[in-house]
């Protein structure tokens, strides 16, 4: 049978050791899940998409995200798109509204509304250069008319398998928008990665911000009854106040491993 190693940090290890905890068995698993996940995302994104049910085959993505990339998928048919290119992704992800993802990048200062307008501008600019996102797949409609998109682009595709290997990479079992997020701005070659990153968005930030929300948003819900819906606002400025001490413990290790 392959072998595979796994390298933990020393305290992990010893906590693992000491708690007799199977780590074949649960390596295991973890890895089977995974597999299942990136395998469902490729097929998906890189296949032509169900025109009834495009996230069909994304059993772990939440209702949101789902959300998210359906109204992606009209966005770029209503453009004439040939592909659903991350513009249409990031795009999507403004007009959902009610998403954590915008939460996030409130509490790092990109207004969801400047982002939408700073992605216009920089998407207009892409045409005009003559480099749309669907540089390397076959081109099978002109904006304004002809097929609707059928598939997504390269890098779209690459940012939605990023998603599925930042939830992965948090523990999570679920995808988010807020993963979501992290694809995107993690993708190199995407219009909407460019326009995050231009507004301040970098990938170690933004994860940071994320797992600040994460945090954030569990603490808010325990001071409130178990249906209500934290405000925005709320939620926003607990982002922020979760987001800074973590932010300033991690810049404390880095600091102390940097010196070593």
């Amino acid at each position: 049978m392959p072998k595979i190693n796994v390298y933990l940090p020393d305290e992990l290890a010893e906590a693992v050791k000491e708690a007799g905890v199977p780590v074949s068995a649960v390596c295991q698993r973890a890895l089977e899940q995974a597999v299942r996940r990136i395998t469902a995302i490729r097929v998906t994104a890189f296949g032509d998409l169900d025109s009834e049910d495009p996230t069909g085959r994304l059993t772990q993505f939440t209702g949101r995200a789902k959300t998210v990339l359906k109204l992606a998928v009209e966005q770029a048919r209503a453009a004439g798109a040939p592909s659903v290119g991350t513009e249409h992704l990031l795009g999507a992800l403004i007009a959902e509204g009610g998403n954590l993802a915008l939460h996030v990048l409130r509490a790092i200062d990109i207004d969801p509304g400047r982002l939408a307008e700073a992605l216009a501008e920089d998407s207009a600019l892409s045409e005009d250069a003559d480099r749309p996102e669907s540089t390397g797949r076959a081109a099978t409609a002109s904006p304004g008319g002809g097929e609707p998109a059928r598939h997504f682009s390269a890098p779209a595709a690459a940012a939605l398998e990023l998603a599925v290997s930042e939830a992965t990479g948090l523990g999570h079992n679920y995808v988010g928008c807020e993963h979501l997020l992290l694809g995107l701005v993690a993708d190199p070659d995407g219009a909407a990665g460019q326009t995050l990153r231009s507004l301040g968005a970098d990938p170690r930030l933004t994860r940071r911000a994320v797992s600040a929300a994460l945090a954030g948003y569990v603490h808010l819900r325990t001071q409130t009854a178990a249906t209500a819906v934290p405000p925005a606002e709320a939620l926003t400025a607990a982002v922020r106040a979760e987001l800074q001490p973590l932010v300033a413990r991690i810049e404390r290790l880095e600091s102390r491993l940097g010196g070593e």
